[in-house]
């Protein structure tokens, strides 16, 4: 399947490429060659198709769908970005929102068929209601809110336009193979550093689902939590991920305890 991949240079992007490697043909989308510089040192060049826009741009989002058959879309603005997600600061919106807009809006003139969002959930709710695909994440600062309505502009998309859309929802972000945590940091993970949290999940067990959720046929639409903790299993709907999508956690996360 020729497969777009929007954020394709950061963090989760470069684990999702190396999950398509050798099963789909890849397209890969970020905003520019510096975009490649952040996780070179970790995961290494990557020399398949590269186009570079920005995803605020609905034309350059609409001719990098072209001749695609599935979406995968990881970009999200990254903290590192100086003030990011402060009350002036209109990137949020323009990264997260009209960016996602115009995917989703360039994958149905295209008539591309299947779309998998990466959104972001916390694993435990605040006032301890179970987290189905129908509870929504309760927070109010602008991270939270702008993904949530990536969430409800996808079930719009996907009730109003007919787009074919799975929704999946992490936590905590971590790479288990390297023992490093999200962020510009790369803070170190177990003993000397961040000790293991319900709500991990390694991001090459995100990757996973995300190429799961491109190849099924069992659901039209639905949102999953993907989460690496057993615990988890208890307050959200993380066992879906396994029973619907068929993925097997394999991340080691017990070892940073």
């Amino acid at each position: 399947m020729k497969t777009a991949v929007f954020g394709a240079a950061g963090w989760l992007g470069r684990a999702v490429l190396a999950n398509l490697a050798g099963r789909h043909e890849v397209r890969a989308f970020d905003f520019g060659p510096e975009a490649w510089e952040a996780w070179q040192d970790v995961d290494g060049a990557w020399e398949g198709e590269k186009v570079y826009g920005d995803i605020a741009n609905f034309g350059a989002v609409d001719q990098a769908l072209e001749g695609v058959e599935g979406v995968i879309h990881t970009a999200v603005l990254g903290g590192g970005h100086p003030g990011a997600y402060g009350p002036e600061d209109p990137l949020p919106f323009q990264v997260d929102l009209q960016g996602l807009w115009n995917v989703l809006e360039a994958v149905r003139r295209w008539g591309i068929r299947r779309v998998v969002h990466v959104g972001s959930c916390q694993t435990v709710h605040p006032k301890g209601v179970f987290f189905t695909s129908q509870v929504r994440r309760p927070d109010a600062g602008l991270y939270g809110i702008t993904k949530r309505l990536q969430e409800e502009m996808c079930r719009q998309f996907h009730e109003g336009a007919g787009l074919s859309i799975i929704v999946l929802r992490p936590d905590y972000i971590v790479d288990s193979r390297l023992g490093m945590g999200w962020g510009w940091t790369r803070e170190k993970l177990g003993e000397g550093g961040r000790r293991r949290a319900n709500g991990w999940v390694c991001r090459h067990d995100l990757a996973e689902a995300c190429r799961l959720g491109l190849e099924t046929r069992a659901v039209d639409f639905d949102i999953f939590h993907v989460v690496g903790t057993p615990e988890a299993e208890q307050t959200c709907n993380v066992s879906r991920s396994s029973q619907i999508l068929g993925l097997v956690y394999r991340g080691d996360l017990e070892r940073y305890r």
